[in-house]
């Protein structure tokens, strides 16, 4: 079936002024000024109502933690003690939870106007082994694509690490059940729904062979890495102590500077960090509000992107963000990035580039994150009919400008996943209702 999103108020895309049409999964062709389909559409969706943008990419979350948002144990305190005291409450994780937070990140995300989303799920509690199967199982039903990351912590506290005993696992949990996840989930084809990386949730997190052996299996399954990296000052005072060397050498060390590999924030580089890490390839995820919370400082956007580093963009965790909506990252990140740099230096196109085209880059992927022919039809599509829009003059802009938070619909792989804001095929109030009750066992 062809579909002509016919005359958008505005679309993100050169030479589409009169709209896309899809076939199937894909964009097959851009329609100029001026111009018709060049072939006869068997439908139409009049969008001269609504702004088109390519589907945002979320290229850093961790699910489970919308279950804990706001949550007073952490209350006021800095990243590290922040991270201890939760950990202690995430252990409490259940196969049940587990689904229902996924569930709510993944709508949340939708909602937003975001059609793929990465998350790093580094949590298995006894009991809780199967998380990475629950995720899949999710994105398949709500018709997301996904890349799983299979994190893994294997330091604890014994072992003279931050993280509780009872959320750590051994090397070779970890690299068994990589492999299983791998095997079972990971798409490396054009078009795939869900993929699967590696994640340690840092060099500092886990033993060196973890690492190494990881490398070694995205290697052999066309797979990305991915971890935390250089988020604080702290990391490499630690890095220095205990290895002799910063986090990026720690990288190298392991072979991770390769273009498989994204980490997330990504703050405290030196210069001579930030050219290896543009020659290697490696991608960078922007997490403006998380970084924010914790006044940890602000990503070398322009510097990075200058070296030849994807920049990508993500909402990071619920619990640090306390929110799952790629629309506000995209304000966030404009908004901090102009702190930084000044407002002639970023723009509102810089931050939507970095949501849509730097995250695919980040996630490996050229068929998503622009839209042109042969391109996945994955759409998010605005209306600019509240308060807040009223007098805007550049639609586009104003997406990013005036905060716009809800897509009016939501395409991914050609189906309509978003109607009139809401979710296809799912009730949100019992969702609110069940995910509210699931929360309290966390308090």
């Amino acid at each position: 079936m062809r579909l002509w999103i016919k005359e958008p108020l505005a679309i993100l895309a050169a030479g589409a002024e009169r709209g896309v049409v899809v076939d199937g999964s894909q964009i097959v062709e851009c329609v100029a000024h001026g111009r018709s389909p060049e072939k006869p559409c068997d439908l139409t969706f009049d969008a001269s109502r609504h702004i088109v943008l390519p589907g945002l990419i979320n290229a850093h979350h961790h699910f489970y933690q919308t279950l804990t948002r706001a949550h007073p144990a952490g209350r006021g305190l800095e990243l590290i003690p922040w991270l201890v005291a939760m950990e202690h409450v995430w252990g409490r994780m259940t196969p049940e939870a587990l689904r229902l937070a996924v569930r709510m990140a993944l709508v949340e995300l939708l909602l937003s106007g975001c059609t793929t989303a990465a998350d790093h799920h580094n949590l298995f509690p006894p009991g809780l082994e199967s998380a990475i199967d629950i995720e899949v199982d999710e994105a398949r039903k709500l018709g997301m694509r996904m890349t799983a990351t299979r994190g893994s912590m294997g330091i604890s506290q014994k072992d003279g690490g931050l993280q509780p005993d009872s959320i750590v696992q051994d090397s070779d949990a970890i690299l068994k059940d990589s492999e299983r996840v791998l095997d079972l989930f990971h798409d490396p084809r054009p078009g795939a729904m869900i993929r699967v990386a590696l994640a340690p949730c840092s060099p500092l997190a886990v033993p060196k062979r973890v690492m190494v052996e990881s490398a070694g299996l995205a290697e052999r399954y066309d797979a990305r890495l991915h971890c935390h990296l250089c988020q604080s000052p702290d990391e490499d005072v630690y890095a220095m102590q205990a290895f002799g060397v910063r986090s990026v050498d720690l990288l190298e060390e392991a072979g991770w500077l390769t273009s498989r590999t994204w980490v997330a924030h990504g703050i405290h580089f030196n210069a001579d960090e930030i050219a290896r890490l543009g020659r290697a390839g490696v991608g960078v995820c922007h997490l403006a509000a998380s970084d924010m919370a914790f006044g940890v400082g602000i990503c070398p956007t322009r510097e990075l992107e200058a070296a030849g580093v994807a920049v990508g963009l993500g909402v990071d965790g619920s619990a640090s963000n306390d929110s799952s909506n790629m629309m506000e990252a995209i304000r966030h990140s404009l908004m901090l990035q102009r702190l930084r740099y000044g407002p002639s230096a970023v723009t509102p196109l810089d931050a939507l580039r970095w949501a849509t085209e730097g995250s695919a880059r980040c996630l490996g992927r050229d068929d998503i994150g622009r839209i042109a022919p042969g391109l996945e039809a994955d759409l998010a599509l605005y209306r600019l009919e509240e308060p807040r829009f009223s007098g805007a003059h550049d639609p586009i802009a104003a997406l990013a400008l005036c905060g716009a938070h809800r897509a009016d619909r939501v395409m991914v792989a050609g189906r309509w996943r978003v109607i009139e804001g809401a979710p296809e095929g799912l009730d949100l109030e019992a969702l609110i209702a069940r995910h509210k009750a699931a929360a309290r066992a966390f308090a």
